[in-house]
């Protein structure tokens, strides 16, 4: 195919879904000699307008899970994006529990908008809840991992017109998906911590990273002890803190985060499908 540019677009709260995203697209456009672009779409203000592409572009698109799915808070606006017959490979990356449905969703959202997937991948990255869970991960092992699958995307790039294709097969049950993933307690009983939102510290410098690094805005920039909106839980204002001012205490919260730890220690390794 004709590829003239190939973009890295992504929502990446903690950085690990950017980190792959990007090697991705940086190997592919090395292999293949075309312009290399970035679209980051994790704060509030880059979901304001029309994302769209053209049959030149190749997409390497990428967003965490969140319990089992593609994040809800991005449904309205990914379903603005205009794919005019691009090429794109759907990325996710979740904390080592399962990624469920959420790669079978984002393929359908993208072919829906338009784009020919052609690749697809779920990768790990550290859980959002925790710095035990997935630690440092994507690691070395996972970005060698992510350079081969870009090199294998580079070569069936030349040898298939991805136009008269299906799109790509990928685990996960097919529309209506499964429901959101919901924790339970030991007793069986549901864990709910959807209003659960973080705490600061005394501890805090008021350097005002974490109501600039939230990705639905919902920290107040004067205030940022006060939470403004939502919070989805995705760990950037904990994970950025140069001070660890921010925390939760929430005991349904701090048992739902120990007992991924607990349970979840043996490693999972990025899926690919090409």
């Amino acid at each position: 195919m004709n590829i003239k540019k190939v973009w890295a677009a992504y929502f990446s709260a903690t950085g690990t879904t950017q980190k792959i995203v990007t090697e991705i697209a940086n190997k592919i456009g090395e292999n293949i000699g075309v312009e290399r672009d970035n679209f980051d779409f994790t704060l509030p203000d880059a979901r304001n307008g029309i994302l769209g592409f053209t049959a030149g572009d190749l997409v390497i698109f990428g967003t965490p899970v969140y319990a089992g799915r593609v994040p809800n808070v991005l449904l309205k606006f990914l379903e603005t994006i205009e794919g005019n017959g691009a090429v794109a490979v759907p990325v996710v990356l979740y904390g080592n529990r399962n990624y469920d449905d959420a790669l079978i969703e984002l393929r359908d959202i993208l072919e829906k908008a338009g784009f020919h997937t052609i690749a697809a991948g779920a990768f790990i990255g550290e859980h959002s809840f925790s710095k035990i869970l997935a630690k440092d991960r994507p690691d070395e092992a996972d970005i060698l991992v992510a350079q081969t699958f870009a090199v294998k995307i580079a070569e069936k790039l030349e040898a298939v017109d991805f136009s008269i294709f299906p799109p790509i097969h990928v685990k996960g049950v097919p529309n209506p998906y499964r429901g959101y993933y919901r924790p339970r307690d030991r007793e069986g009983n549901p864990v709910d911590i959807r209003k659960v939102k973080p705490l600061t510290s005394a501890d805090c410098n008021d350097c005002k990273i974490c109501a600039d690094v939230c990705p639905m805005g919902s920290i107040n920039y004067k205030n940022v002890n006060e939470i403004t909106g939502t919070c989805i839980k995705c760990g950037a204002c904990i994970k950025k803190c140069p001070v660890n001012a921010k925390y939760y205490e929430d005991a349904e919260y701090l048992y739902h985060q120990h007992e991924l730890e607990e349970e979840l220690t043996k490693r999972s390794e990025p899926e690919l499908f090409l």
